[in-house]
């Protein structure tokens, strides 16, 4: 299945979905069915919202990075929301975010390749944002419905998302919805220590050759391809590495050097 998270519209740009369709076409990844859109599932985001609200499970807040920049955030814990607006009166449309109200429960979990995940949320992060005071539906919100909606089992991404998992198995709980089983890989970063994105203006793929892609991106993740494929289409590469995959020489690895 393909979803296609377009929930951040400032940061949507044109012609972006036509030229991820393309990529994965030219990797041939293909997916099943009609792409899923985020953006089409506002109302559903939107009801279970409301019934968070109903059962006082979020609150509003309308404080920003600057006031809470000013605050009384330790500068050794910046990330961790002080609670400045649980017991807060917001007055009717005021413009506000919506945060989730955490307990000083442990959340853990057991990842596949980093091994066992313990986090207090109240402790490490405190109560979280499910829709910015935008109106945008966050992150950690969606892809919890997404998975629900969607059936998913198993979930494999870069280990940069770990540390939102307990937050996203939180919820899971506390709506009801079945926790997935987790395996966060490593990244891949450049010479100065950052992930390969956009934001670093790392070089796009090459959609020339995905078969060279493919080969170096197998033995980066030390799957050890045999050199006798380097040369083979990207249909045969990926057969290979679907039917060769061991993710156990990344085990406990966070990152992967160029």
């Amino acid at each position: 299945m393909l979803r296609i998270d377009d929930l951040d519209t400032p940061r949507n740009t044109k012609g972006s979905v036509d030229s991820i369709l393309k990529t994965l076409d030219a990797f041939g990844l293909h997916w099943d069915g009609s792409v899923y859109y985020q953006s089409q599932q506002l109302d559903v985001y939107n009801g279970i919202l409301d019934q968070l609200s109903r059962d006082k499970l979020v609150y509003p807040c309308t404080c920003s990075r600057k006031t809470l920049a000013s605050g009384d955030r330790k500068p050794t814990q910046p990330d961790i929301y002080p609670g400045t607006c649980r017991d807060k009166y917001i007055p009717p449309g005021t413009p506000h975010a919506l945060r989730i109200k955490t307990g000083n429960s442990i959340i853990s979990f057991q990842d596949e390749l980093q091994g066992p995940i313990s986090s207090n949320l109240a402790e490490q992060h405190g109560d979280f944002i499910l829709k910015r005071k935008d109106q945008i539906i966050a992150y950690q919100f969606a892809v919890v419905v997404d998975d629900n909606l969607q059936n998913i089992n198993h979930v494999v991404r870069g280990v940069d998302l770990l540390d939102s998992t307990p937050k996203q198995i939180y919820l899971q709980q506390l709506l009801g919805f079945p926790t997935p089983g987790y395996m966060h890989v490593p990244v891949i970063i450049d010479e100065q220590g950052y992930k390969l994105s956009k934001q670093t203006r790392a070089q796009a793929v090459d959609l020339n050759t995905p078969h060279h892609v493919i080969f170096e991106l197998l033995s980066l993740l030390k799957q050890n391809p045999p050199i006798e494929l380097k040369h083979a289409p990207a249909t045969e590469l990926m057969s290979w590495a679907q039917n060769h995959w061991n993710p156990a020489s990344l085990k406990n690895s966070r990152a992967i050097s160029l």
